[in-house]
């Protein structure tokens, strides 16, 4: 969180007016992490430790919000797009967000995929989410015109180059029947019959499945992320969101097993 002016911290935390907090601050009766504070310094109320009188101060801090969103195609994640026509922040129903607060997306889905996208206003969370390290497993649903030829699926196993790197999937597999009539009961429907495939990521450079598909010359006619680490796609429709649960929040916090990633800091796009 940014630095504020302290008698501004104070104001904001209901002590006194802004000119009365710094009366108090010329007084001595102000600490910050424990040290007589000063008239006009800056403080990140996040985190420091600020005592009036030795009493903590009041939080003034907004509630941490999580929350999972089915983007529609046509709805973009960048949300500082000012020639979008619809943000994922358009499609948040009132009153899921405390006034006064924001969230942003965590991580990327490109305007033509669909599927799961967490927001949040909880900075140090979404790190965890999103770095490499901690191994947080993002699962799609990839729809092709004609299903693969073994040529396909022996250049995707043996991991294709990519200007990053090389790209490979932790897993790839065909869907179930059950899995994809429960798909297209939660998406707009495919024009035409489509092969949905299973393809799990770890971290991911941005457009990384259509890229890679696009690299055995095989277009990708339809990208949804269906799962998220714990939380999945199951009963939540296009265009919907709702609220994580503790367990989801928690889960989504911790290191995933066998993780062993590190360094490269990309945040998953729409793989």
């Amino acid at each position: 969180m940014p630095a504020e002016r302290l008698q501004k911290v104070l104001g904001a935390a209901g002590v006194a007016s802004r000119r009365a907090s710094e009366a108090l601050i010329a007084a001595g009766r102000v600490t910050v992490d424990g040290r007589t504070a000063t008239v006009g310094e800056s403080v990140d109320p996040a985190a420091s430790v600020i005592l009036v009188d030795g009493r903590p101060i009041a939080s003034t801090l907004p509630a941490h919000v999580h929350l999972v969103l089915h983007k529609p195609i046509g709805a973009t994640s960048t949300v500082r797009d000012r020639h979008a026509a619809r943000t994922v922040l358009d499609l948040i129903p009132y009153g899921l967000v405390p006034a006064g607060s924001r969230v942003y997306p965590v991580g990327r889905l490109d305007r033509d995929s669909e599927g799961l996208l967490l927001l949040t206003n909880d900075g140090a969370w979404a790190e965890h989410v999103l770095h490499p390290r901690y191994g947080v497993e993002r699962e799609y649903a990839i729809g092709l015109r004609e299903p693969l030829d073994d040529r396909g699926l022996h250049a995707l196993a043996g991991g294709i180059p990519l200007d990053e790197g090389t790209a490979r999937f932790l897993h790839l597999r065909l869907a179930t029947r059950a899995e994809t009539r429960r798909l297209e009961g939660l998406v707009a429907p495919a024009a035409g019959t489509l092969a949905w495939y299973r393809a799990t990521l770890r971290h991911g450079w941005k457009r990384q499945v259509r890229r890679m598909f696009a690299a055995i010359g095989v277009p990708v006619e339809r990208l949804v992320r269906v799962r998220i680490g714990p939380v999945r796609l199951d009963g939540l429709g296009s265009g919907h969101v709702r609220a994580l649960t503790p367990t989801e929040i928690r889960a989504l916090g911790r290191p995933a097993h066998g993780a062993r990633y590190a360094g490269d800091h990309e945040p998953p796009g729409d793989g």
